[in-house]
């Protein structure tokens, strides 16, 4: 498959440690979860595995038959505890920036829970065309084809998964919990350290470099 185009690109990048560093606030907000229920959560084990949807992460903690209703108290303190001291990862706005400079739609799509997403990045002042929330892993291909999308970044082995399902590029950063070549062994296309690198790769991509893919992995 030849990786090129001609046309202004409609990227599709992943929320949590891709745009945002949202361990300082789930963290938080993971504390006063467990405050509130009486129930032990290991915080600092919780946000060292983000990016899954939130249930996966509460039934190591809560009985199967509680999962929902904690599920929703979590989302409505998250507004309360986790937003503010979320921090931008390092290239975000200059990322999406580098979609619209292109003349491209930049979107979000998450698992994360969609009202929660668009705090953060109204908090942040980072402006994606369309935000879609509580997609993960290869469901995040229905969001990609509806929009279009012909690249979509993330730092996860879901996220990899999600592009390839929806025949999308998959940029992958390796900002997250899942290392470079864990992100090369799941299909990943292109590997790069960290979105500060993704504005130069966009420019060789939409200039339609042959080796835009090979560089980007080496």
């Amino acid at each position: 498959m030849a990786f090129r185009t001609r046309t202004a690109p409609t990227v599709g990048f992943d929320l949590d440690m891709t745009l945002i560093d949202s361990r300082p606030g789930i963290h938080a907000c993971y504390v006063a979860l467990s405050e509130r229920t009486g129930t032990y959560v290991d915080a600092d084990l919780a946000v060292t595995r983000l990016g899954p949807p939130l249930v996966e992460e509460l039934a190591h903690w809560f009985p199967a038959d509680e999962i929902a209703a904690v599920a929703d108290l979590y989302r409505e303190m998250y507004p309360s505890y986790a937003i503010r001291p979320t921090l931008v990862m390092p290239g975000a706005r200059e990322a999406v920036a580098a979609v619209r400079g292109a003349g491209g739609r930049a979107l979000v799509v998450t698992a994360k829970f969609e009202p929660n997403a668009k705090l953060h990045l109204a908090h942040l002042g980072i402006e994606p065309d369309a935000v879609v929330g509580d997609l993960w892993a290869e469901q995040k291909a229905v969001a990609l084809r509806e929009h279009g999308a012909q690249v979509y970044v993330g730092d996860h082995v879901g996220d990899v998964r999600g592009a390839r399902a929806a025949g999308a590029l998959s940029v992958a950063v390796a900002s997250g919990p899942c290392d470079a070549e864990e992100l090369r062994a799941a299909g990943a296309d292109v590997v790069l350290a960290g979105l500060a690198e993704f504005p130069d790769w966009l420019a060789g991509y939409e200039d339609g470099e042959a080796d835009g893919v090979a560089a980007a992995r080496a």
